[in-house]
Order: C-alpha cells, then structure tokens, then sequence
C-alpha cells in the first residue's frame, strides 16, 4: 500500500502541472467534456440494461409488435452510443497531443537549460536515455494516464449504478451457516464483490513482477538503440579501423539483453494471461449459473434474467477492473518511475547550477583593461580528485594566449570551468562580458540540415546578411561554400574535420566574442594555413581576448603569452612561461 499511494502521488506531480498551466481552460474543458461522454456511455449501457428486460419479454412472450417497438429503441439507443464512442476518442486524442505537446516542451526546456544535460552526463546520467524519456515515455505517460483515469472513472460511476441496479433485482438469500439461517440482502452484488475480490488478489500474486521486467524492457531497447545510432554517426571511424565485429559483439551484448528480459517478460506475461482469460471465460457464465436456479424456479422470466446476469457482469467487470488491465497499469507504473527518476536528476542538476562552485562575476572596473582574471581556482574530476591549481593569473583585454602542457593535464577541463560548464571545483572567475564567450572544441559541432544555419549556429542566420555569410566563409577559406547556403545536408559527413573547423572559425568571425577559448581549433589544419587563421582572427577581432590551447611549437610565435600547465601528477598549476617573439616581428 505504501508503494501505491507513493506511485498516486507520483502521478499527481507529474498530471497536475498541465491542468494549471496556461493552457489550463482548454485542458479543463477537454477534459471536463471527456468525462461527460465517459458518464454518457455508462448511462446508454444502464438504458441497454433496462432495455434487455423489456426485448427479452418480448420473446418469451412472442410479442412482435412490442418486439419491433424495442428494436427501434435500440437503435435511437445504438446511435447515441456510437456518437459518444466516436467524440470520445476523437476528444480524447486532442487532449493527448495537447498535453504531450506542453509536457515534451516543457521536459526539453528543463533538459536544454543551465547545462543540465551536459550536467546529468558528468553526474554519471543516472536518467539513463533522456531521449527515450522525452519522446516515448512523455507520449506513455498521457496516453496511459488519460485512458487508465477515465477508464477508472467510467468504472466506478458504472460500479455505482449497476450495483443498485442489481442489488434490487438480486433480493434476499436464506443462507445456513453452522446451524443458523442467516438472510443475505443483495447476495448477487457480495457475490460479484466477492468473485471480482478473489481474482483482483490473484492476478496481482501472479503478475507483480510485470512492473519491474517492464521497466526494464523499456531501459534496455533505449540502450540498444542509442548504441545503433552511435554507429551510424562513427561509421567512416569504425569503418577505418575494421571495428564491424567489435561493434557487432557489442551490439549483440546489447540486444542479449534485450532478449533475456523479453523471455522473463514473455513467461509472466503467459502466467497472468492463464489466469486473466480463464478469469475471463469463467465470468461469460458465471453470472447465469448465479441467477438461473431463480429462473428455473419460475420466479423470474427471461427478461429479468437478461437484465440480471447483464447487471452482475457489469458490476463484476467493474471489480475486475484492475484484472483485465493489469499488463497497462505495470506499464503505466514504470513509466511514471522513469519520468519521476528523469525529474529528480534534472532537478538535482538545476540545484548544482544555481550554487556554483566557481563564483563568476564580470571584471571589475578598477581591474579594466583585464578581461580575465582567476583567483585560488581548485578545478576537481567528478570524484573530488585535484587536477588543477590556478592563481593570481589575469589576462588583458585583446591579448592573444597560448595554453600549453602535457596530454590529460586538464586543458580542457580548464575552458570548460572558464566557460562555466564545468562544476567541480571552486575559486573566483572574473570575465569581462559573460554572455559573449565563445569557445571552439576540435571537434566542431555541425548541426545537420541548412549550411548558413550551422554557419550561424547558435544564433538565427537570418540576422546575418547573406553577404556576411559568404564573406565569412571565404576569409576562412571556404569560399566554394557560398553557393550551397541554402543547402540541406548531413554536413558533419559532408564536411572534413579541417573544413569543419574552418567553418567553426567563421561562426566566431561572425559572432564577435569578448572572448574567444580555441581548444585544438585547428589542430586539423596545417602549419601555413594555421598561421593565417591566427593572423586573421588578430586582424578581423582587434578587441577580442583570445586563449588557445595546442602543442605544435609554431603555436608559441603566434601568441602574445604561453601559460603552461606545471607539476608532476596532480594538481597541476597554471604557471607563467614567458613572452615569446611574436611570428610578425620575427
């Protein structure tokens, strides 16, 4: 019982947001008129109920004139409940994509903001496939908490009018018991209670498990699919390196697991099915058996007969509603668990945001013309270990600085704490104007579809004149680009790692930063081609500070300083190494 009012309130965190949302009246009146239809259909089943007394007697009876009359009724009976079904639905799916639309915007929102799902990666991700959370258990979640609430409503209205219904069709049972007769009123209802009590118990015993291999199933083919992705996007990598059986004996460790939960799935599955549908089979007849020996006895005639069993199925199938819909609420279960652990990992993610461990504030004005400044920075690994000391280091407004030191010293864990992404740690950051610091990885991030669109990323391309756009391009030395602008592509496959980075360094001629961190940008061009690009970042951003971090040796003629990673094991500390001759005066 704990875990169930845990899950209800699970639930109720996540549904109850929407329906105070903006979008409030229209989901209230979705919803309200969804529930009407759901009150609507359990009163045309009450009518049929009613209505097989009457047609029932007209059989027995060989009444043909009020037989045709009954007919009719059915009909007028039949059209309603067919208008009902079919809004239903059809109200009942505007709601959904509704509310998925609202709940998938709003999950994307959290995900994309304050870095938390760069966060939740170095935190371990303990939300496994923030993908599949968002595309397919957001959808789950409305779907199955639309249809399993209205579903348990229409259930309980249905439970409540059919009860009265049959309570007074059922009379009174003599009943002995050790020897007293004891009178038991409305005994077809307690044995529908009783019946429906038994065989909700049972199917819980038998399908308990079906929460868990669910959740499961669920996590493991979001695992195998991530993985299929990441080969298709490291394909030419896997391809040069004849890693096809690697990757298959990967792959196939993925989908073995697959394959195990689904045959534990399959077996307890078949058990519930067992008992479900011999459940089910047994209630066709059951509530004749109950009633008949009163029809036989002459008390009743078959209409009453028709209506009573159609009655106790009704009052049984009401009870036996988490029964025949156990395999959804299992499902419905673990997908709550999932978004629930989702929100709790972005939620932790957020907090971490709002307390930094770096405090970054702008440059003072007292500390102008410094664009940088770094004091008593401990930067730490995930599990608290030490990598890197800085300070006392300040860095001048325009100056170029190369970054040097040994491979996995923590350059980039260094950027990464500059540019505030990176958690672990603490000191104090001072930058001159936050919101325009760029930093280019080696690796370039190229979005796929139109080129001015990646050219521009993050910004909109459309606040670019297609001219700066070209003129870009062609300073970088991609001027054959220029005619493909408006082209849709796979560009990280179109493109080779130096044309990507090429294009990465346009992004930043036509972003202008403050400050520019490049980590390795161009580390995939060569030597000649490398120098241009420094004296063209020098010349086309006079005003923007610029750190790097490479290891050729041509790199240190192009800077004005070199700081140097220094130490034997950790902590490093951020040293400087003097004022090299600049390549134009040499």
């Amino acid at each position: 019982m704990k875990a169930f009012f845990s899950l209800l309130g699970d639930i109720r965190r996540l549904a109850i947001p929407y329906f105070k949302s903006e979008e409030r009246w229209i989901a209230l009146g979705l919803l309200g008129a969804v529930i009407a239809l759901e009150l609507a259909w359990v009163y045309a089943t009450v009518l049929l109920n009613e209505w097989n007394s009457a047609f029932y007697n007209a059989i027995q009876e060989k009444n043909y004139a009020e037989f045709k009359r009954q007919l009719l009724i059915f009909c007028a009976i039949a059209v309603c409940a067919i208008a009902i079904a079919v809004y239903q639905i059809y109200l009942k799916q505007w709601l959904e994509i509704r509310w998925r639309r609202w709940l998938t915007t709003r999950y994307m929102e959290h995900w994309l903001a304050d870095d938390t799902h760069y966060r939740l990666r170095l935190s371990g991700d303990p939300a496994d496939n923030p993908d599949q959370r968002i595309a397919q258990d957001v959808n789950l979640f409305v779907s199955q908490t639309i249809g399993v609430g209205i579903g348990l409503l229409g259930t309980v209205v249905s439970l409540a009018s059919f009860s009265v219904i049959l309570w007074g069709l059922s009379g009174s049972y003599d009943l002995q018991l050790f020897g007293t007769e004891m009178v038991v009123p409305g005994y077809l209802f307690w044995a529908a209670l009783i019946y429906a009590a038994v065989g909700t118990w049972l199917a819980h015993l038998i399908g308990r498990p079906l929460v868990r291999l669910n959740y499961n199933q669920q996590r493991y083919e979001a695992d195998f699919r991530v993985d299929l992705v990441r080969v298709r996007e490291n394909s030419e990598q896997i391809a040069l390196l004849k890693g096809e059986q690697a990757e298959e004996r990967h792959l196939s460790g993925r989908f073995e697991r697959i394959w195990g939960n689904f045959f534990d799935l399959m077996r307890a599955q078949k058990r519930l099915t067992w008992f479900t549908a011999g459940y089910n089979q047994i209630s066709t007849i059951f509530p004749f058996v109950v009633v008949s020996p009163a029809y036989f006895s002459g008390a009743i005639l078959l209409g009453p007969l028709m209506q009573t069993a159609s009655a106790f199925s009704s009052v049984q199938g009401s009870f036996s509603f988490f029964i025949t819909s156990y395999s959804t609420l299992a499902e419905w279960a673990a997908v709550v668990n999932r978004l629930t652990g989702f929100e709790a990992s972005m939620a932790a993610a957020k907090r971490q945001a709002q307390a930094p461990s770096f405090v970054r504030t702008p440059v003072a004005a007292s500390d102008l013309p410094r664009a940088m400044t770094m004091d008593e920075m401990d930067i730490r690994l995930p599990t608290d270990a030490p990598i890197i000391k800085v300070e006392g280091v300040a860095i001048v407004r325009g100056e170029h600085v190369l970054v040097m030191g040994p491979s996995g010293s923590g350059k980039t864990t260094l950027f990464r704490a500059m540019a505030g992404i990176w958690p672990f740690g603490s000191g104090r950051l001072g930058i001159e104007a936050p919101s325009r610091l760029m930093i280019l990885p080696q690796k370039p991030y190229v979005p796929v579809g139109r080129l001015d669109a990646a050219l521009a990323y993050p910004q909109d391309p459309q606040i670019h004149t297609r001219d700066a756009l070209c003129a870009a391009l062609e300073a970088v030395g991609l001027p054959g680009l220029c005619g493909r602008l408006e082209e849709s592509a796979l560009w990280p496959h179109v493109l080779s790692l130096g044309e990507q980075q090429r294009l990465s360094l346009a992004r930043a001629l036509l972003a202008q930063p403050a400050i520019l961190l490049l980590d390795e940008a161009t580390a995939a061009l060569d030597e000649p081609s490398e120098a241009a690009v420094y004296q063209l970042l020098r010349h086309r951003m006079p005003g923007t500070t610029l750190l790097s971090i490479g290891h050729r040796a041509t790199l240190k003629g192009l800077h004005d300083r070199i700081l140097v990673l220094q130490g034997e094991g950790a902590p490093r500390r951020l040293v400087e190494a003097g004022a090299p001759v600049l390549a134009a005066e040499a």
